[in-house]
């Protein structure tokens, strides 16, 4: 359905037509003075300046516009549409506008028979892909993995939600230099020498020679060794361009640490209830990389720098230096940046998608600009809008990116985990499932540990550093995803009751300044859904939730329901009930937050 801004901004836009004034200046939106008015539509003052700015005929320039004027006559021709029950005229021109009632009865009753609740269609007959999580395959998935993965999940719900085809792709990390660091120590450790004769190209064992846990332990201490010893560094250089180039003992043991890592990956994302489309890695792209440098070499795109192939990217009206985009290394070695560059060519070819939406630490947002500047200038993305969705740090209470107790790096299972255990204390200390069967109390805290996790992180904007204080996120009350979950199982339970009693449930109905409140931020869901597309934005949603849970909670404490005598006044109010928590749950499952049976 269309959503009720777009809706009164046409209405609106027809007035400014009939005036001879660009259908445009009638855009409505919110009041930013809801006390003083639902909607607002502020036309009035753009257009006497678009009057002001026209010359008349014969003159040198246009007569000085009255924006007020301007109002009176807009605000004339809404008056005569029934649609409306207050059209006035603020301060130098601000037309302020009610909505009758009725009118929005009737369309919270077709909103409440819209299977997509108001979902704006932005992207029909549009195609995303979306890049995230990003975890490398030799080491676990750790706390700085969690803003991606589940940034990334939001928007891959939300953009879905909205009607774009969506493309979800996890972007491994597994063809780097930590991988010749992991196969140079793996030889140093004589574990498994098949893969390390030239004289073999197989075949291979099937089984690995080593398992998650042990690459846990082999990257680290190889990472440190290549960081204290040159040579050390240059022979997992050397290994890192042997594997790139082909060697077969390399190839079969790097299919290993990908197979083995896949398991924790696994675990981790389905934990978190994140799933995706594709499960490449920059190794995907390895057979485009040198048809597209022969290419860019043709084309004359590339320099050699310091015996390197470069892109140059810089611009004229740069502020400050911004280097080339490096393809290949001095000893021939490829990076992240040709990789990426060979990515965008392959999400081209495949999926000619109108955006590519890539969620990584804002601290790579100058290796991105390099990429995107070399996919222009070498008209590698087709029709497709290349951006950096880039988020900040989560930081413990030090103000310091979030750690162990010991200061190491915390894995993100574990986190999970304290997420979990905090869910089972707060549920205790609730009383809350006492008398439910371990299985379930298992499950519940399963639920408000993730919740617990996401809202913290997806309620703060996503370009900003902040606290994670599990206490205080895992609360059940308060702007938390516990209490949102509470709020909606209280909901469901009501209607459960109204079941078991044999209550009709009828179409929702404004019978009071609650009701009226509610049914106007239920028939925003659509606005609300665009604006945090467009703004790539999910800490839109977690307001809209919060907001939305506190609205009903004052129209539940003033308002009788199941107590309610008059039938069909219990019936609307049961209705507008069921459109709330619906409406409520679409939103908590945009955000990747599943609500319990009850609690």
């Amino acid at each position: 359905m269309t959503s009720l801004a777009t809706e009164l901004s046409r209405i609106a836009g027809a007035a400014f037509a009939a005036e001879g004034l660009p259908e445009s200046l009638g855009r409505v939106a919110a009041s930013d003075r809801p006390d003083l008015a639902q909607f607002q539509c502020n036309g009035a003052l753009a257009a006497a300046k678009f009057l002001s700015g026209r010359p008349a005929d014969g003159s040198p320039a246009g007569a000085k516009a009255n924006p007020r004027a301007i109002a009176e006559k807009i605000a004339a021709r809404l008056k005569a549409d029934s649609l409306f029950s207050k059209v006035e005229i603020a301060g130098p021109g601000f037309l302020n506008l009610d909505l009758s009632d009725a009118a929005l009865d009737a369309r919270a009753a077709t909103l409440a028979g819209d299977k997509t609740l108001g979902a704006p269609g932005t992207g029909k007959g549009k195609t995303l892909v979306l890049d995230f999580g990003g975890p490398n395959i030799a080491k676990p998935m750790a706390v700085h993995h969690l803003r991606s993965t589940i940034i990334g999940d939001c928007l891959q719900r939300l953009y879905r939600a909205n009607g774009w085809k969506v493309i979800s792709d996890v972007h491994l990390g597994d063809w780097g230099l930590q991988m010749g660091q992991l196969i140079t120590e793996i030889e140093l450790m004589g574990i498994a020498p098949v893969y390390f004769d030239p004289n073999i190209v197989g075949p291979y064992p099937d089984e690995s020679p080593v398992s998650m846990e042990d690459l846990e332990t082999i990257y680290p201490r190889a990472s440190a060794a290549c960081k204290a010893d040159p040579a050390r560094l240059e022979a997992a250089r050397r290994a890192t361009v042997d594997l790139q180039a082909g060697r077969a003992g390399y190839r079969a043991l790097w299919r290993h640490f990908v197979k083995v890592a896949e398991v924790g990956l696994t675990r981790e994302f389905g934990a978190l209830g994140v799933t995706f489309d594709l499960w490449n890695g920059e190794s995907s792209v390895d057979a485009l990389i040198g048809p597209m440098l022969e290419d860019l070499k043709a084309r004359g795109l590339t320099e050699i720098s310091e015996g390197a192939v470069v892109v140059p990217v810089a611009r004229d009206d740069d502020k400050k230096p911004m280097p080339p985009l490096i393809l290949v290394k001095s000893e021939g070695g490829v990076l992240y940046g040709t990789t990426d560059l060979a990515t965008v060519i392959e999400r081209v070819r495949d999926y000619d998608p109108d955006l590519i939406l890539y969620v990584v630490d804002h601290r790579q947002h100058g290796h991105f600009e390099q990429v995107f500047r070399a996919a222009e200038k070498a008209n590698l993305r087709g029709r497709a809008h290349l951006e950096h969705v880039g988020y900040g740090t989560m930081n413990g209470p030090d103000g310091k990116p979030f750690k162990t107790r010991a200061g190491g790096a915390m894995k993100l299972y574990d986190l999970i985990e304290m997420g979990k255990a905090e869910a089972q204390k707060r549920l205790a200390e609730q009383g809350i499932g006492a008398d439910y069967s371990a299985q379930e109390r298992e499950e519940i805290a399963r639920k408000v540990g993730i919740a617990t996790i996401k809202f913290a992180d997806l309620s703060n904007h996503r370009t900003t550093d902040y606290i994670f204080d599990l206490e205080r996120f895992s609360k059940f009350e308060g702007k938390t995803g516990p209490y949102l979950q509470y709020a909606a199982v209280r909901i469901q339970s009501m209607l459960r009751k109204a079941k078991e009693q044999g209550h009709q449930i009828g179409a929702p109905a404004i019978h009071s300044p609650e009701e009226r409140r509610l049914i106007l931020q239920l028939l925003s869901l659509g606005d609300l859904m665009a604006g945090a597309e467009e703004k790539r934005a999910p800490n839109m949603l977690c307001e809209y939730a919060f907001e939305l849970a506190q609205n009903f909670s004052r129209f539940y404490s003033e308002h009788h329901v199941l107590s309610e005598s008059d039938p069909a006044l219990r019936a609307a109010r049961l209705g507008l009930c069921a459109l709330v928590l619906a409406v409520l749950t679409r939103v908590l499952d945009l955000l990747g937050i599943e609500v319990p049976e009850r609690m």
